[in-house]
């Protein structure tokens, strides 16, 4: 998995992976973070589940969509982009989701049960299959998935940090078995680590055998989701690399009729084709969307009363749990204006944090459809601290401004080995050129250029720092920036952890750079002990950025893990957030309401934080 996540529908394209956020919070997230298990980033709630099954919805029609970035990778072993994740969705469901009010919802799973909240059994569905020639799907296809992929060391998987040596995984019964945990948790399924495709035993086997990890990503039925049977909604029937893909009803699907599931399941799914196309453009995505082109599209702060006001169009407001956040480059090849790595100063981001005056980012390129954020958490999270006056709000009052800016800077560089300094109000390197950095942004998403932009005339103006402000398509960034070269002697490092946290930060990516806006990143508000995934650092398979924290994190995250106490959870979870308003390990800009806009005549989409777990039940009105 990965820790982050392009936009795709959403109105901004820039959240962690689907993997542990997954369709649970609306996703696609996978981009998402994601969507939920039924439709990904197709953001929506519940239909009507009480409707009678002889009046279900008529099947019929396509339901069009656009990306504005060209899909990497199908194969849901490595897939990490939250968009790729949307896709997969539509063709292969989870074990479970989850619905409103965070109750579990099974799907490949019957049920996910457990007595002492340390052994978790997974029972299947008897009615699951996969394409020909790979038969029913049973229990030995997850068990071997899980131990001889997801926990090897050769196959570096995107699911590798969900399945430690310290997780004992076993066949119970044909559709059954077993995760021990170490020790009790009972908000396991809220850590996403237990969510799994099916993936056939006999399709990877020659790959494991051989551990063969290029052939096992390189695989032409992983890549085009060749076996998977009646396990999804629809069917991948075309992929055009770089433009199109086009999905098909499946008839047979596993869910359609179930007795556990909404009776709006009862003939699921709905539509005849699903068609996503890459548009790179918003303003074209968004003139499909008027002439009906499309069935959906993200609409920017800046157009949502236009598109609001549309007799055909209707616009969602879905407060979600992705930042937006200027990620600092601390390993070796990042901070390129002079010796050193200033970025790696905490009174250093500190400084850079008061220098963004959050709120007027809120009401100028927002719109006001975001609020500030100040920690890793947004504040309608439950576990958000009760004593708000302890987090520490940079870039608001007294904490924004050239002087609060400056004055911290100035402290960071007096205490570097380098010799920085002001000149005037330029900041200038050791060999008295000013200061300039690299920022990018994902191409063609208007509303994160806007953002970034005001940031660089922020630095400008407020910590006398030049910014130059680049466009790059998303997928580009996260190959030959985000990601590190993993080397070809990893024991020889303290920790390397796969391509997202391949070693130290002498562990680069192919290309150096600076600053980036092009991926946001989730705060978990459900389950925000899956947040130590950004701040553990050797534990973690996430660190593109080479974040070394300050205070304990791995232990506050560890103790964390260890209470089945709500009350000491929330206790430890206050200490975190307040530690990270400190610490300002990125920065943390605000949290964005996605606002897509959907054709009228589509029946499902609704303002609600769960939204698209019931995807299939989509469908198109009369």
């Amino acid at each position: 998995m990965d820790g982050s996540r392009f936009h795709s529908e959403g109105a901004n394209s820039r959240r962690i992976s689907r993997r542990r956020w997954l369709e649970a919070l609306g996703v696609g997230g996978a981009a998402a973070l994601a969507g939920c298990s039924g439709g990904g980033n197709e953001t929506a709630t519940s239909t009507d589940s009480s409707t009678p099954r002889d009046e279900l919805p008529e099947v019929g029609g396509t339901y069009s969509r656009t990306v504005s970035s060209p899909i990497q990778t199908l194969n849901p072993i490595y897939n990490t982009e939250d968009g790729a994740g949307d896709l997969i969705s539509y063709a292969l469901d989870y074990t479970y989701a989850f619905t409103p009010g965070t109750e579990v919802l099974p799907q490949t799973a019957g049920e996910f049960t457990t007595d002492d909240s340390q052994v978790w059994v997974y029972s299947l569905r008897d009615n699951l299959q996969f394409s020909d020639p790979y038969g029913q799907v049973t229990a030995e296809d997850y068990t071997y998935l899980i131990n001889e992929i997801h926990k090897s060391d050769w196959a570096a998987s995107a699911n590798t940090d969900s399945w430690g040596s310290d997780v004992n995984v076993e066949q119970t019964g044909e559709l059954e078995f077993q995760i021990e945990l170490p020790s009790a948790d009972p908000f396991y399924p809220e850590t996403y680590d237990p969510l799994l495709y099916a993936i056939p035993k006999d399709l990877v086997q020659p790959y494991v055998e051989e551990q063969d990890t290029e052939g096992l990503r390189q695989d032409t039925e992983l890549n085009e989701l060749q076996f998977t049977g009646n396990l999804g909604a629809y069917t991948l029937d075309t992929w055009e690399r770089g433009n199109k893909l086009v999905f098909s009803r499946n008839d047979d699907y596993y869910l359609s009729g179930a007795e556990d599931m909404p009776q709006l399941f009862g003939n699921a799914p709905y539509f005849e084709t699903i068609e996503s196309e890459v548009v790179q453009e918003q303003s074209s995505r968004l003139a499909q969307l008027k002439t009906g082109e499309t069935d959906v599209a993200a609409v920017p702060p800046a157009r949502y009363d236009e598109f609001d006001n549309l007799n055909d169009v209707t616009v969602y407001k879905q407060p979600q749990p992705y930042n937006v956040v200027n990620s600092y480059n601390m390993r070796d090849n990042g901070w390129n204006a002079g010796p050193g790595n200033l970025f790696r100063s905490r009174t250093f981001r500190q400084g850079l944090a008061c220098a963004v005056d959050k709120e007027r980012l809120v009401r100028g390129v927002y719109r006001g459809l975001a609020t500030p954020e100040f920690t890793w958490q947004p504040e309608w999270s439950k576990w958000y601290p009760d004593d708000a006056s302890q987090i520490r709000t940079f870039g608001v009052g007294d904490l924004y401004g050239k002087e609060a800016t400056q004055s911290r800077i100035k402290e960071a560089i007096d205490a570097s080995e380098y010799d920085y300094s002001y000149d005037g109000d330029r900041l200038v390197n050791p060999s008295g050129d000013g200061v300039t950095l690299e920022i990018y942004h994902s191409a063609g998403q208007n509303t994160e250029k806007q953002a970034t932009e005001f940031i660089a005339q922020e630095f400008s103006t407020n910590a006398g720092i030049e910014v130059n402000v680049n466009a790059i398509q998303g997928s580009e960034f996260a190959e030959t920036y985000w990601k590190q070269e993993v080397p070809e002697n990893p024991d020889e490092y303290e920790w390397s952890n796969g391509a997202y946290n391949a070693g130290p930060r002498e562990v680069t990516s192919q290309n150096g750079w600076d600053m980036s806006m092009v991926l946001g990143l989730n705060t978990y508000p459900l389950n925000p002990l899956t947040n130590s995934v950004f701040f553990t650092v050797e534990e973690s398979f996430y660190n593109p950025y080479g974040y070394v924290p300050e205070w304990n994190a791995p232990e506050l995250f560890q103790q964390a893990n260890e209470t089945t106490s709500e009350e000491e959870l929330q206790s430890i979870f206050s200490e975190i957030f307040v530690e990270i308003s400190e610490a300002q390990p990125l920065g943390m800009l605000a949290l964005d309401t996605d606002t897509p806009g959907y054709s009228s005549d589509i029946a499902g989409p609704e303002e609600n934080f769960f939204s698209g777990w019931n995807f299939p039940g989509w469908y198109r009105q009369e």
